[in-house]
């Protein structure tokens, strides 16, 4: 009998709980046996590249300045060398507009590849607090062990190494989380300077290291069923075509110790799942992938590497757990180009491309120039009239700008400084003066726009146009 044809009620038991959370609603604890096989050596790899960069990220710089900043007390970005201001507030719109339609794209075709793959949470807990937990207090049997039994010497010693360890991993990330906030620079000040010159500070930064502790050291896959946001909107997104980590249950049942078993004159044919387990004693939420497709799977594929291990042993090809769709095990085809999906995809591509255009767009300064509030205009003897305008230049690069205002429309008018605008510092918006004059013939009566070309040793950085009033 396949799973087809097993009652829908019995199926589908398995979503009634979850697997780390028993019926009287007690916390079920995780024993995960460490994976081995090409796709955890994958996701070592992978892991291995985002913890460097991670970390490496707030300490890197270029031309002086940070690779990775995102200092938001300050509203000041920089985000792969390229620096965001306050007035790049709308490209910072669409580039999340962006990254949430991506994730909706690629979670629709691939399920939750981030989770399994790039997500934080299971980069920290699998590759770094397990492979310690591993370590220290060896298999997941010797942990249940150690954990039912009673408090020796040896358990105190094993139970503080490791959550001292733990601790000071969590303290690490913490302040590396603070340093793309405040920039390395200050956090080295603020590190060799006093404590006591910052104790609201340590004790934010001590209080975030105790979270990240909590998370790591027992809330664990709690946050990936529980407090995740992405892990609860992630099934509505998926469908019987999208790819995911997926029991191929036509081949695989019934499932049983051996393929064939005569019982009388009858004789059974099993499946090649032989009813081993591992796929389930290796998954860190401890579900059953032979059910399905399922809320708590992050796509980890350590249920996948286990079963490839069983099949080699005992001689079958593997792939009995592998990157499919549901659809194809049950029909031998796969439709991943859906209507659905072409539908994502083209918002998606809609979307890169107003972004790339944007940035194409985007100037090294942002001017803004308008008449001064509360004047009209002014008679200059009886051959011109003037306006006086209100300049404020944002230099929105690395270093300082040297900067030239020219009017370039119309050609009768005329410009005189009243102050200073040059030069504006990086990352500063400088506020100046300057008065405006066309000669009383060529002035038309009400507004004329007027443009000026804002120039940085001859090169033009970009227009901008305002309003001048005559009588």
């Amino acid at each position: 009998m396949s799973i087809i044809d097993i009652p829908v009620e019995d199926v589908e038991n398995f979503r009634n709980e979850l697997a780390s959370i028993d019926r009287d609603g007690s916390r079920k604890w995780i024993y995960a046996r460490q994976p081995k096989g090409q796709y955890y050596t994958a996701r070592t790899i992978v892991a291995t590249i985002l913890l460097i960069f991670l970390f490496a990220g707030p300490h890197i710089y270029v031309n002086g300045h940070p690779f990775m900043l995102l200092n938001l007390p300050e509203r000041m970005f920089i985000v792969f060398g390229i620096p965001f201001m306050p007035q790049d507030f709308h490209l910072v719109v669409l580039l999340a507009l962006s990254a949430l339609v991506s994730v909706a794209l690629f979670t629709a075709i691939a399920g939750r590849i981030w989770c399994g793959w790039m997500c934080p949470q299971t980069i920290f807990l699998e590759m770094v607090f397990r492979r310690i937990e591993w370590f220290i207090e060896g298999s997941p049997k010797e942990q249940a062990i150690l954990n039912a039994g009673r408090w020796t010497q040896k358990k105190i010693l094993k139970k503080s190494v490791k959550h001292i360890i733990f601790f000071g991993i969590s303290f690490a990330i913490a302040n590396t989380f603070l340093a793309y906030i405040i920039g390395r620079d200050e956090l080295l000040k603020i590190q060799l300077d006093d404590p006591m010159n910052h104790l609201s500070g340590l004790g934010i930064i001590t209080l975030f290291s105790f979270v990240f502790y909590a998370v790591f050291a027992r809330f664990r896959e709690q946050a990936c069923l529980i407090a995740c946001p992405y892990g609860r909107y992630q099934s509505v997104l998926v469908d019987k075509n999208t790819i995911a980590v997926t029991y191929d249950f036509v081949r695989g049942e019934p499932r049983g110790k051996q393929k064939n078993n005569n019982v009388g004159d009858v004789q059974t044919i099993k499946g090649d799942c032989i009813d081993c387990h591992q796929c389930v004693v290796v998954c860190p939420t401890g579900i059953d992938i032979r059910n399905g497709i399922q809320l708590e799977c992050v796509n980890c594929t350590a249920c996948i590497d286990a079963c490839d291990h069983v099949m080699t042993k005992v001689g079958s090809p593997k792939g009995l757990i592998r990157y499919t769709s549901w659809e194809a095990v049950k029909n031998g085809t796969a439709n991943i180009f859906t209507g659905r999906i072409k539908a994502y995809l083209a918002v998606w591509i809609i979307l890169l491309s107003i972004v790339a255009f944007m940035f194409s767009k985007r100037t090294e300064t942002e001017t803004l120039i308008l008449r001064q509030p509360g004047t009209t205009f002014i008679k200059q003897g009886n051959d011109a009239i003037g306006n006086f305008f209100n300049v404020m230049i944002t230099n929105k690069t690395f270093g300082n700008k040297e900067i030239n205002i020219k009017v370039l429309s119309p050609n009768t008018a005329t410009m005189r400084p009243l102050g200073s605008f040059t030069p504006v510092k990086e990352f500063t918006t400088l506020e100046s003066r300057i008065l405006v004059s066309i000669p009383k013939e060529s002035a038309t009566s009400g507004k004329t726009m007027i443009q000026f070309g804002i120039y940085s040793h001859g090169t033009l950085l970009e227009t901008v146009q305002s309003a001048f009033i005559a009588p």
